[in-house]
């Protein structure tokens, strides 16, 4: 399990995150909020080790994040930053494959994972393509499948990391992006994803974390954390807030 304790990120003078204590539970995602400058992206940059806390530790599995080693925590720990640069003409499946390289699996088992990560985030149509050929959404989807197949099929003691991995996608590919990261801890990852669609973190977060100016405003279940006053305060958005009428999870809408 990745955990924070009192974690605090300075940028010079500037404190950017202060006293974040945090779990990413097994089986679960949780959602991170906030307008931008909250934090958010600072936050994920600690939790995967691109930032070293200034107080406080990220522990994984009781351990300190900067004690393990590389392959062994690539085993455990995958990380989609909001962009993912990449300048060579790659075949798709081979991007993919780069999930696999901190394991030992063997090329065929390593076929298999790259095919069904491939259709988890719905690539696997763009197999053989070259990656350089392909547009802003389904690049995005094309390095999901990578993380994805770096920690296959997703288990407890597996944590994902995503930040904003909806924002160049269509509303269909954003709900079965989010559709597939949800399958992903219901096989017992834990994910932490960071959001701006507040209706998007309503409906496939168990928990959300809400930041503001680097501080932790409300941790909980959405219906907990997705308050008109809260998200007034933190947004300045005047909003309603109902069940949604199917499903029952809140649904946001602006006034």
């Amino acid at each position: 399990m990745l955990r924070t304790e009192h974690l605090q990120i300075n940028r010079g003078a500037k404190q950017v995150l202060n006293d974040i204590n945090l779990e990413v539970r097994p089986g679960e995602v949780l959602g991170v909020l906030g307008p931008n400058g909250a934090g958010k992206s600072t936050l994920l940059a600690a939790l995967c080790g691109e930032l070293s806390p200034t107080q406080g530790l990220v522990l994984l599995d009781q351990q300190a994040l900067g004690q393990w080693k590389g392959a062994e925590r690539a085993q455990r720990l995958a990380v989609l930053p909001q962009t993912s640069t990449l300048d060579f003409a790659f075949r798709v499946e081979e991007v993919v494959g780069m999930g696999r390289l901190p394991h030992q699996t063997g090329t065929a088992r390593d076929a298999e994972i790259i095919c069904a990560a491939l259709e988890a985030a719905d690539v696997g149509h763009l197999t053989g393509r070259s990656y350089l050929a392909l547009s802003g959404g389904e690049r995005q989807r094309v390095h999901l499948a990578r993380v994805l197949a770096q920690l296959w099929p997703g288990q407890n003691g597996q944590t994902l990391l995503l930040d904003e991995p909806t924002s160049m996608l269509d509303p269909l590919h954003q709900h079965t992006t989010l559709k597939a990261i949800r399958a992903f801890a219901d096989r017992g990852a834990a994910v932490l994803i960071i959001l701006h669609d507040l209706n998007l973190a309503a409906r496939y977060c168990d928990r959300l974390l809400l930041l503001e100016d680097g501080y932790p405003r409300a941790l909980g279940s959405p219906q907990e954390v997705l308050k008109p006053e809260a998200l007034k305060d933190v947004f300045g958005l005047d909003v309603l807030v109902q069940p949604h009428p199917e499903l029952g999870h809140p649904v946001i809408i602006a006034r």
